[in-house]
């Protein structure tokens, strides 16, 4: 899927289970929140996600920083 093909196909919120490297399609859809900012970040953009927590980051800067809060909370 690229940007101009949004349009078509499954809309909406897809539900992902998140694996090493990889991830599987549990409901398709064209998008997934970001756990930090609720930022809609379509599937052929995803690349930040926690396997721990099952959930997805819309960059590296959130993905870190979700890390920093974690790992300082279990402190």
């Amino acid at each position: 899927m690229n940007r101009f093909e949004r349009g078509f196909g499954t809309q909406g919120e897809a539900k992902l289970k998140y694996l090493d490297g990889e991830y599987e399609v549990v409901h398709p859809g064209s998008y997934v929140l970001c756990a930090a900012t609720g930022q809609q970040v379509y599937l052929d953009e995803l690349r930040y996600w926690s396997v721990e927590r099952q959930e997805a980051y819309a960059s590296a800067e959130i993905s870190l920083k979700r890390e920093q809060e974690f790992a300082s909370a279990a402190d």
